[in-house]
């Protein structure tokens, strides 16, 4: 599934919805202890076709925690209800930037309602200047930031945490400045985190690790997903521990962490069964 589908995804399934600190000192995140999570893009196919069986479903390989990708036109109560109703627990949500900005005040109570914890923007997508056209540049990446210090702050006033989850563009550069690098440092950590999408930072060309060394406390939201590169040079989605990237090293770096979820684009086989050999993965992972 290719990025491009899922912002047009994320856009369309949205609009039918209305640092663990103490004492100074970071704690290390004990990842076996944390719950199994699965983005919901991952059943983006299933859910319409049989919302609350899909959601027992996912209970019923080991997910025991969900970020939304959409809404599917239910109300925040019977959202939350299914939710309940299979087990699961949605604590966090995606939004692309151009949905945010005019119906953030819309998504924060939904989100309230729904008892989540964070709001993730799931793709920038904006051009300081709206005449100009193509991929976003240094300006447009420092622009997104100011934007997400504003929806951080006001989204911390409501009770939840803000962030911003990336894809792998956000490692291009320009007078060789990251423009990853440049959101880290541009939004404020009073109001901004990140969701690091492990698999696309490595496609991008960067070691997960070495962020999360760094500054773990940004981090509290992780994506966890196993590509292979092929003969086009594109990365594919495939099961967890069927391709190249080592988790091990990722999650011991990953002492900020509070959540993750597995996020599985396409598959090779069966769905559920492809969903649970994931969770197996993550288990031995963090076990």
């Amino acid at each position: 599934m290719k990025t491009t589908s899922r912002r047009t995804f994320l856009k369309t399934a949205g609009a039918l919805g209305a640092a663990a600190c103490a004492g100074g000192k970071l704690l290390a995140a004990d990842t076996h202890r944390l719950p199994v999570g699965l983005q919901l893009y991952s059943v983006r196919e299933q859910l319409p076709k049989d919302f609350d069986g899909t959601l027992h479903q996912l209970a019923s390989v080991g997910i025991k925690e969900v970020e939304a990708a959409g809404y599917f036109k239910k109300p925040a109560a019977e959202f939350r209800h299914s939710m309940d109703a299979a087990g699961l627990r949605c604590v966090s949500t995606h939004h692309a930037l151009l949905e945010l900005k005019p119906k953030l005040d819309e998504w924060i109570e939904y989100g309230n309602a729904l008892g989540l914890e964070y709001i993730i923007c799931s793709w920038a997508g904006v051009h300081r200047d709206p005449a100009r056209k193509g991929e976003m540049n240094l300006d447009d990446w420092r622009y997104a930031a100011d934007e997400f210090n504003k929806i951080g702050e006001k989204v911390k006033a409501a009770g939840m945490t803000f962030g911003y989850h990336n894809h792998w563009v956000e490692f291009g550069n320009e007078g060789g400045v990251v423009f990853y690098d440049e959101l880290l440092k541009r939004t404020d950590p009073k109001y901004v985190f990140f969701e690091m999408d492990c698999g696309w930072v490595v496609a991008g060309g960067h070691d997960p690790a070495d962020y999360l060394s760094k500054t773990p406390e940004r981090f509290p939201l992780l994506h966890v997903k196993d590509l292979v590169k092929e003969g086009n040079g594109k990365f594919k989605n495939v099961v967890m521990g069927h391709g190249f990237i080592d988790y091990k090293p990722i999650m011991k770096a990953a002492t900020g962490v509070k959540h993750y979820f597995i996020e599985q684009e396409e598959y090779q086989g069966e769905p559920m069964s492809d969903l649970r050999a994931d969770v197996e993965y993550m288990r031995k992972v963090t076990g």
